[in-house]
């Protein structure tokens, strides 16, 4: 595999500085922030990088699921920072989605479609969960500001629905429905796509490392169905606990955590 010299890692670097010359000509603005996100890409994956080695060599079972129950900490905090209007709950909520959601895709995929030997093997664990976990943010982070704007524009319906003897979720089926699409449509979308539009990373990863294209190929149909189940599995139970937390115990809607609309 041919090799990227430190050097080589500078020229291409220059493409990022090229754009903050855009940005400045054209009075764009942001260019502290596409400054500020590209050092912090290459010192968190240099970090990632070495981290991962230390991790190879090592292999102890502990610290690989320490490491998986980080990145699933990091990857709650950034769906949180993505979301405008959070669902009551939103951590505790988003939290455990993710972590039932991806933690079952990954393990399926590793143990019962792989079937690894050891398990943990951190070469395939902690990659593959990885793009389980980051796709599922996505998701995740759709349902949860899709499902409070739902409940948010829906407020009359619901409250009338109620009125007429709906339960909950009968009341909140429509916006249920509305965020579950919109959780799901980057996945589908990436699927329909591939192999003509675009060839995904993981599948030009492998063949860059010599991997058969076939073989490749294999991979990247395997994770992309494993993730868009994660993602369906985690979205699902976001908003089957999400739309919950809207309600009193008395089945009343709780006007208190819904924004207003014009």
């Amino acid at each position: 595999m041919i090799d990227i010299s430190l050097p080589d890692l500078l020229l291409v670097y220059g493409l990022i500085l090229f754009s903050l010359v855009l940005l400045r000509l054209n009075r764009v603005g942001g260019e502290a922030n596409l400054f500020k996100a590209s050092v912090r890409m290459v010192v968190q994956l240099l970090a990632a990088g070495y981290l991962l080695h230390f991790l190879f060599e090592l292999r102890q079972p502990f610290l690989i699921l320490l490491v998986l129950l980080v990145m699933l900490f990091f990857a709650v905090i950034t769906v949180g920072g993505r979301v405008e209007q959070r669902l009551p709950h939103f951590y505790r909520v988003v939290g455990s989605a993710m972590l039932i959601g991806c933690g079952s895709g990954t393990f399926y995929l590793v143990y019962i479609v792989l079937g690894l030997s050891p398990w943990y093997e951190p070469r395939y664990l902690i990659p593959l969960a990885g793009m389980i976990l980051g796709n599922a943010m996505t998701g995740a982070a759709l349902a949860a500001e899709r499902l409070a704007g739902e409940m948010s524009i829906r407020q009359a319906e619901i409250e009338t629905l109620l009125c007429f003897g709906a339960s909950p979720r009968q009341a909140c089926r429509s916006s249920i429905r509305a965020a579950f699409r919109a959780a799901l449509i980057p996945a589908i979308n990436a699927m329909a796509a591939m192999g003509v539009v675009f060839l995904p990373g993981m599948m030009t990863g492998q063949i860059l490392s010599g991997t058969a294209p076939i073989l490749a190929v294999k991979y990247q149909i395997a994770i992309m169905c494993v993730i868009t189940g994660s993602v369906a599995l985690t979205t699902s139970l976001i908003l089957l606990r999400g739309y919950r937390g809207y309600f009193t115990t008395a089945e009343q809607l709780r006007r208190d955590l819904l924004r207003k609309t014009a």
